[in-house]
């Protein structure tokens, strides 16, 4: 019996690793330096020009306020998800070490708490990246977008009840399928009642899908490339991360989801809800590929989801996704102009409302032009033969579009953003042969520095370069420094202190992250742990299996499958689903259906088991305990073919190697 057990957790212990989670984690520090001369200088040139103290967004920003929230949400295991206090310091005159222009959006951003749009629309803003909106129906609350996790959106909902009133949540909107606007679902309604019809959920076609896919497939390297995006780790100073762009901070805490029981399918569609009449537009493939915006024409109100926010939005995120089509961006801004003809207030799902028709007019058009710009001007480029990184050089935004603060780069970038243009159309790949089959960095790196004499004298140059202010050019020689020579702690610590000036002339909050982040992984190496993948126990309940088998399949070591000739059932008892999974070529399939007689081994088990095992949290209660999973024949076949499956734990160098 012993023998037996000792197999089956073997098994086990090859499955759990599939998907192994991580916790999460506290900030990382480092010493950061202060803001060289040449730094304070082009930060002051970058904004010359530009009214910084135009007054009009700081009354948007604190109109209709009700009241602030206070303390801190914690999650179940006592971590900090949200200190409201922790950007107080974003205030007063910008620091030398953060650029000028997001030094004002990130004060912007700081005024949270609980705000009237108007009558019977109110905002929920800093409880999470996003903002829940609130629109009183007749008898309660209809909830647009559940902010990023259970414990936020439950906060948020129960502060709006202490100054509104205790009404109950009558429907949910989803605007679209990123993981800030619906993973708090289970904290404003609970899956019983929308079984059970009380509370209708609204999305659009193709919502669960997206929203369910979306990080499965490459979701640790997603996860931890988006450490550097919204500065996880750093510390929330005046050296560290200020703002995200669209908000001040995500919340790392419990996500789920709930299937919408209403689609909106057609391009315009009308429902009443709790009484109040909206009109659905769809507006999918360009911020996210499934989301929605709408009317409510009795308010005069627009909610313009995310495709509008108070900056340029990035059409490649730097945590990586899909490219977002820019044309087709600025074809829904065309639209939406038609559509808020009558408004006399536009909110977002991020950052702060808009009022009086002919600004809200202003803010859609300069947003409508500014994708249509980058769009058209990279494309004449593309066909004039321009590169990516040439043509990243080229486009500059026309003074009409960069004056207007709601338009400029705070979470996109220009330099990004055209670069995605060029990508969306020709891939990634400038035509140069010299770039076909390129050496890798790290051996590239080596035959530069044997080049020029070694890694000393590419870190003087380096040190010229830097006293000078030319941060770029000092960043690639030590990059190359650092990858010829991992253990060179001169060429560290320059390059850390070269991105510390990068980040604080970033006026992307995303760029100033990603700089700082690198700086601090230079001083103290990589992170620990990566993203929690325990939190997503609810939200990846409701994906399907074959996503799972997806990711399973590209996580197989092809070289170490090669000659391997395994055939093994998963059987998930509760679903009644079966599927035959096979190696072949060194390639893992998968296919519904009937378990193989001749398949090697047999894993019978429960979903929920399952689901756990894929993301790292299954204990000896549900697994060597329980009744509820069996393997049948050979259990050494079992662990040889899970034990061909990569485990990534997503803490992977990025800026060394």
């Amino acid at each position: 019996m012993k023998f037996i057990q000792m197999k089956k957790s073997a098994a086990l212990l090859a499955v759990l690793a599939l998907l192994a989670g991580c916790g999460r984690n506290s900030g990382v520090g480092g010493a950061a330096g202060d803001a060289m001369p040449a730094t304070v200088q082009a930060n002051e040139q970058l904004v010359q020009g530009l009214k910084l103290d135009d007054p009009q967004d700081f009354e948007d920003a604190k109109r209709g306020f009700i009241a602030r929230p206070e303390g801190k949400i914690v999650a179940a295991d006592g971590s900090v998800l949200i200190d409201f206090d922790a950007f107080k310091f974003v205030q007063g005159q910008s620091p030398a070490t953060v650029n000028p222009s997001l030094w004002r959006h990130a004060i912007l951003n700081a005024q949270i708490g609980l705000f009237k749009v108007t009558d019977g629309i109110y905002q929920l803003r800093g409880f999470d990246i996003g903002n829940m909106t609130l629109v009183e129906g007749k008898t309660g609350w209809i909830v647009i977008d559940a902010l990023t996790a259970r414990e936020t959106a439950a906060a948020a909902l129960a502060f709006a009840r202490k100054h509104l009133g205790d009404k109950p949540v009558t429907a949910l909107v989803f605007t679209h399928s990123h993981i800030d606007h619906f993973g708090g679902a289970l904290g404003v309604v609970s899956a019983a009642d929308v079984a059970a019809g009380k509370v209708p959920v609204i999305a659009s076609a193709g919502f669960m899908e997206e929203a369910t896919s979306e990080n499965v497939m490459v979701g640790t390297a997603m996860g931890r490339r988006s450490i550097y995006q919204f500065g996880r780790d750093l510390d929330r100073s005046a050296k560290g991360m200020v703002d995200t762009g669209l908000g001040k901070g995500v919340a790392y805490g419990t996500f789920g989801i709930l299937p919408p029981t209403q689609l909106i399918t057609q391009p315009t569609q009308e429902l009443v809800l709790d009484g109040v009449r909206f009109v659905f537009h769809n507006v999918p493939g360009a911020e996210a590929p499934a989301e929605l915006t709408f009317s409510i024409p009795d308010r005069r109100a627009y909610g313009g989801a995310e495709n509008l926010a108070q900056t340029m939005h990035n059409l490649l995120p730097v945590r990586g996704a899909k490219v977002r089509d820019a044309l087709r961006w600025s074809g829904y801004m065309q639209e939406a102009l038609e559509q808020t003809a009558d408004a006399e207030v536009y909110f977002g799902q991020h950052n702060w409302p808009i009022w009086g028709q002919a600004r809200i007019a202003e803010f859609i058009t300069k947003h409508r032009d500014t994708y249509k710009y980058l769009h058209d001007q990279t494309v004449r480029l593309i066909n004039a033969g321009h590169t990516p990184r040439e043509i990243a050089e080229l486009v500059k935004l026309p003074k009409s579009l960069q004056s207007y603060f709601g338009a400029r780069g705070y979470y996109g970038d220009t330099r990004h953003n055209v670069k995605a243009i060029y990508q969306f159309y020709l891939g990634a790949y400038d035509g140069n042969p010299a770039n076909l089959d390129p050496l890798p960095p790290q051996e590239s790196a080596k035959r530069m520095l044997a080049l020029i004499g070694g890694a000393d004298k590419a870190v003087a140059a380096a040190q010229e370069a830097f006293d000078k202010g030319e941060y770029r050019w000092a960043a690639e020689l030590l990059n190359q420094a650092v990858f010829g020579q991992p253990d060179h702690k001169g060429a560290k610590e320059l390059l850390a202190r070269t991105y510390d000036q990068m980040g604080y002339m970033s006026e992307a909050s995303t760029w100033r992250n990603s700089y700082l982040t690198a700086a601090a992984e230079l001083r103290n190496g990589p992170p620990k742990k990566g993203v929690s993948r325990a939190g997503f126990i609810d939200m990846l309940s409701q994906t399907p299996v074959e996503r799972f088998l997806e990711a399973m399949a590209a996580g197989l070591d092809g070289p170490a499958a090669e000659g391997k000739d395994l055939k093994v059932n998963l059987v998930l008892s509760d679903t009644k689903e079966s599927f035959v999974l096979w190696i072949e070529n060194s390639v893992l399939h998968h296919k519904k259906g009937e378990p193989a007689k001749d398949a090697n081994s047999t894993l019978t088990l429960t979903k929920p088991i399952f689901i756990k095992m894929m993301a790292g949290t299954a204990g000896v209660k549900d697994t060597l305990l329980s009744d509820e999973l069996k393997i049948d024949g050979s259990k050494i076949d079992l662990v040889r073919f899970f034990g061909l499956i990569d485990k990534a734990p997503g803490t992977f160098a990025i800026v060394t190697k």
